[in-house]
């Protein structure tokens, strides 16, 4: 591992770290800890914290750095262009027990980057280079960047790149797409492999991007020669991923779950990301983000999803996962992962 990671505790022989890719009203508190439970990653990223003129930090986001569990380090994502908001917020981070600041170059949501915030940045090289260098003056650790590939090209990737290597950022995780191309275009590998080369003895890079399994994300990162790996929807739907993943690297067998496992992780996720003063129909509506994840990856599981769909209370909501993860002897199957 490189020097940049000197302060985070990792072995340095780990072959292939991992990160769970920060991910917008998933990736909070209750979820660390339901994944860290079935074997955590290396790293873990917040939601991103919304910096802009009247901005205080995000309570709740704040619980997933003061309250976690795990001894897994955790990074701060900001998204925002302001200098001096920016700026402010770092120094108001830096207060709690973080890995470091990482900067949202890459949210593809037309409300975020219309604001000319997070992928929409990635259209103005000399807004970022601004923005690099006023932080590398106020962040006192890591300093890290999550980017696509480019806005709806890669004319500016180069370039980028080289301003990431001036401002000397810590850790580059790469989604392997443009903000235009969503999460449905095909992911484009090679640009790893590209900022692994432009990067080298600078820092390392993290493949993210339509990783769907572990055996998978360790294969293409060999091919395209990624430092790491970040996962995001991939963990929601099996969150055994990142131990799977550790195991792969230790030329061990991974863990392969069964139905039954699938269901006390939806049990223990529900109560986990429950929240107190939210309606029971609400809260049922909230976790199907996270089952849409799950039923679409389950091969002959469509009649799962589709009931599931249809569930408003949490009675007719754990019926559902009883029917189809326990009953008739289910529950010692091996989960058909698509």
């Amino acid at each position: 591992m490189l020097r940049e990671f000197s302060g985070l505790g990792l072995d340095p022989e780990n072959r292939c770290p991992s990160a769970l890719a920060p991910m917008q009203d998933v990736t909070g508190l209750g979820f660390m800890r339901t994944i860290a439970r079935r074997g955590p990653p290396d790293f873990f990223f917040t939601e991103f914290f919304r910096v802009h003129a009247h901005s205080k930090l995000d309570e709740e986001i704040l619980d997933s750095i003061t309250k976690n569990p795990t001894e897994v380090p955790v990074f701060a994502q900001l998204i925002g262009e302001n200098l001096e908001d920016m700026g402010r917020t770092v120094e108001e981070l830096q207060k709690y027990p973080i890995a470091g600041i990482d900067l949202n170059f890459g949210c593809p949501a037309p409300r975020v980057y219309k604001k000319n915030v997070g992928g929409g940045l990635l259209r103005t090289p000399k807004k970022i280079d601004c923005l690099l260098a006023h932080l590398r003056q106020k962040v006192k650790g890591n300093l890290t960047v999550k980017m696509r590939i480019g806005f709806e090209d890669d004319r500016h990737f180069y370039e980028i790149l080289d301003l990431l290597a001036i401002h000397r950022i810590n850790l580059l995780s790469l989604h392997v797409r443009t903000v235009k191309g969503g999460y449905n275009t095909a992911p484009q590998y090679q640009y790893v492999t590209e900022a692994q080369k432009k990067l080298k003895n600078t820092c390392p890079v993290l493949l993210n991007g339509s990783i769907s399994n572990a055996v998978e994300g360790f294969r293409i990162h060999k091919k395209f020669k990624s430092s790491g790996i970040m996962i995001g929807r991939a963990a929601i739907a099996n969150p055994w991923i990142f131990r799977q993943l550790r195991e792969i690297r230790n030329g061990l067998t991974p863990f392969s779950p069964t139905l039954g496992d699938l269901h006390e992780y939806l049990m223990e996720l529900f109560e986990e990301i429950k929240k107190p003063e939210m309606k029971e129909e609400k809260m049922v509506a909230r976790i199907k983000k996270f089952l849409n994840f799950v039923g679409l990856s389950l091969k002959g599981k469509e009649s799962f999803l589709n009931e599931m769909r249809r569930a408003v209370f949490k009675d007719e909501l754990f019926s559902i996962f009883s029917r189809h993860l326990l009953n008739n002897g289910n529950s010692e199957q091996a989960i058909p992962y698509a």
